[in-house]
């Protein structure tokens, strides 16, 4: 029998799934959760699982949906009758994914031991609408670093294309283009330009790396090809290592000030699992250097990050000298829409 853990975790990842846009998926999560898993080690492992196995905590169902589309791109057979493109029923599709999971539970298991990893390179979106902000609002070139970069997909932002009806962001020819729901005013005109970029993550990965490629595409969704050609175009195009080591303490070493740069420092989703404590050291190490910002070398703090109001993620930004919060609207968490509202929303004496 499934337990009430079980079926609770990949219920909730089901309407995740619904709501992202992916009717497979919640269709393969919605099986996880009503049926009657086969005896074996992987469902052994679940049962045994300690602590949230959830969307909000330990993603167990991401973890086994990474495991099973990288046998599927692998070539598995068994996948390959019910997997997108095909079209399937729960009875077949359930049969099948029963079978794998006693067939290949060598493999399955060892994804089951990391967390989901990718990078999401639609949320680029938002990050290119905030370079025309800031190089608008400075007119001085950009020093980038982002904390939990994965494989760095989303530091070369500005080699993507942000299209919003007939107006084109970014270089002529793109390595990727992005075309979100928009709705708010354009970004301005002014196109930033990078001096610098870095980024740092506990697991970084390598695009170069088979078995890195594998996992950036494994945890992407098996009905949702344009989202894998992305990734794979920005796979193609990354080419700056990611530092391994704790965000925090990497980022110590980054927030002295150059002048003639504004520095950005920013997250896409990565910020909410940090600890707490680390949240806290790393914000007031950022508000320190803040006040060591010069006119000739903003700081900049930006966040894609969840918070309780939803829809999607809360679009923040801090910036120094001043200690400006600005509100600069939301995105989807896989950045099918942007509403950009850039308001300032607090001045801190």
């Amino acid at each position: 029998m499934t337990s009430a853990a079980i079926r609770a975790a990949f219920s909730a990842q089901a309407a995740a799934c619904a709501n992202l846009g992916s009717p497979f998926m919640a269709q393969l999560m919605r099986l996880c959760a009503t049926q009657d898993w086969p005896a074996g080690g992987v469902t052994d492992r679940l049962h045994r699982w300690k602590g949230d196995l959830g969307p909000s905590g330990q993603s167990v169902p991401l973890r086994l949906a990474g495991a099973l589309h990288a046998l599927h791109l692998q070539g598995d057979p068994t996948l390959g009758q019910v997997y997108p493109p095909r079209s399937t029923d729960d009875a077949p599709l359930w049969a099948a994914v029963a079978k794998v999971l006693v067939s290949e539970q060598t493999p399955i298991l060892r994804w089951l031991d990391s967390p989901p990893q990718t990078n999401e390179v639609r949320r680029a979106a938002v990050l290119i609408a905030l370079g025309h902000w800031l190089a608008d609002r400075y007119a001085l070139p950009l020093r980038c670093s982002e904390l939990g970069a994965s494989a760095g997909l989303n530091l070369h932002w500005d080699d993507d294309a942000l299209v919003i009806g007939d107006q084109h962001f970014g270089p002529a020819t793109p390595a990727l283009t992005l075309a979100p729901d928009w709705t708010g005013p354009l970004p301005p005109a002014v196109r930033p330009m990078l001096s610098a970029r870095a980024g740092v993550d506990l697991n970084p990965l390598d695009p170069r790396d088979p078995d890195d490629a594998l996992r950036l595409q494994a945890y992407l969704w098996a009905d949702q090809p344009a989202r894998l050609a992305l990734t794979q175009a920005a796979m193609a195009n990354a080419r700056t290592g990611i530092v391994k080591g704790d965000a925090i303490d990497w980022l110590e070493g980054q927030l002295d000030h150059h002048a003639g740069q504004t520095h950005l420092v920013y997250t896409t989703i990565a910020w909410q699992y940090f600890p707490a404590a680390d949240q806290a050291r790393g914000a007031a190490m950022i508000q320190a250097a803040g006040q060591m910002a010069r006119a000739d070398a903003p700081l900049a703090w930006f966040g894609m990050e969840p918070d309780s109001a939803g829809p999607g993620a809360a679009l923040t930004l801090r910036l120094w000298p001043g200690d400006l919060t600005f509100a600069m609207g939301r995105a989807d968490f896989h950045g099918r829409w942007v509403q950009w509202h850039p308001v300032q929303t607090e001045k801190k004496d």
